[in-house]
C-alpha cells in the first residue's frame, strides 16, 4: 500500500521536497530549501507519496492568503503544485494526494481548494482537476485557468486583470523575473541568460522576496517565474534553444 508523508520543518532536510532530492548541493535545491523553512510557518504543507521505499509524487499547498501563485484566493486552500511521475501515473496516486489536500482544507476551515492549471509545462493540465469536480472560475494569458473546487458558497478565487500593464513594467528589455519556489528555476534562468547573451540582448533579472511583491508585480498567473521581452510575456517556462530562437524571431520581426 503506498503510504504518504508529510513534509515539515522537523524533516525536510531529511525526506527533501521530491524534486531534485537527488541534488542536494545545487543551488536550485538549496534556494528551494531555504524558500520552504520560511513557508512553512505560514501554512505550507508538502505531502510525498511512496510506494516501497521509492517515491512516486508530492503535492505542494498553502492556504491562498499566502499562496505563490498570482491569485486572490483568501478562502481557499492554493494547491502549487502536484506531481506523479514515471510507473506511478495510472495507479490513483495524484487522487491520493489531492484528497489529502481536500481534507487539510476542510480541517482547517476553508471553503474550498483552487489551483492555477495550464496546458503548457510546469503546471498541471486542467483534466484531472475537472474530472474531480472542480470548476473553472477564471483565466488569464496565455493559457492560464483557475480552477476551484468549493465545500460552501464562496467568494470564487480570481486573477488580476491588468496583465499588459504588468509586464510593460519591465520595460523593452530581456527581463527575467523569479522566485526560489521551484528548484528548476535556477537552471530555467541560466538558460535564458545564455540565449539571451547569445542573441546580443543584454538581460535583466529581478527576483521577487515575498509574496506581496509577486502578488503586486509578477506579470504572470504562474507568479513564481517568467520572462518579458519587448512589452510581450515570452515565456513561464522552459524552452528549448529551438523554442527560444524562434520567439525571438517572431517577436523581433
Amino acid at each position: 500500500m503506498p503510504r504518504i508523508v508529510t513534509v515539515d520543518a522537523s524533516n525536510v532536510d531529511e525526506e527533501g521536497f521530491f524534486c531534485f532530492k537527488s541534488k542536494p548541493k545545487t543551488t536550485g535545491y538549496k534556494r528551494k530549501l531555504a524558500w520552504l523553512k520560511t513557508r512553512f510557518d505560514e501554512g505550507l504543507v508538502i505531502k510525498i507519496l511512496y510506494h516501497g521505499k521509492r517515491s512516486f509524487g508530492f503535492i505542494e499547498y498553502i492556504p491562498g492568503e499566502n499562496g505563490w501563485r498570482t491569485v486572490h484566493a483568501p478562502d481557499h486552500l492554493l494547491i502549487h503544485c502536484i506531481w506523479v511521475v514515471g510507473s506511478g501515473k495510472k495507479r490513483g496516486f495524484a487522487t491520493r494526494l489531492l484528497d489529502e489536500c481536500m481534507n487539510d482544507a476542510r480541517q482547517m476551515g476553508k471553503k474550498g481548494v483552487a489551483m492555477v492549471t495550464s496546458s503548457q509545462t510546469w503546471l498541471a493540465d486542467s483534466k484531472f482537476f475537472l474530472k474531480r469536480g472542480f470548476t473553472q472560475v477564471d483565466s488569464a494569458p496565455p493559457s492560464f485557468e483557475l480552477l476551484s473546487y468549493d465545500f460552501e458558497t464562496a467568494k470564487p478565487p480570481r486573477f488580476p486583470s491588468d496583465w499588459d500593464k504588468r509586464i510593460l513594467q519591465f520595460g523593452k528589455g530581456f527581463t527575467i523575473i523569479r522566485t526560489d519556489q521551484c528548484p528548476y528555476i535556477d537552471d530555467a534562468t541560466a538558460i535564458f541568460r545564455k540565449a539571451a547573451s547569445e542573441h546580443g540582448v543584454d538581460c535583466n533579472i529581478v527576483s521577487l522576496d515575498s509574496r506581496e511583491q509577486l502578488m503586486d508585480r509578477s506579470p504572470s498567473a504562474f507568479g513564481v517565474f517568467a520572462v518579458t521581452y519587448k512589452g510581450k510575456l515570452f515565456t513561464y517556462h522552459y524552452l528549448t534553444e529551438r523554442e527560444i530562437a524562434k520567439r525571438f524571431e517572431e517577436l523581433e520581426s
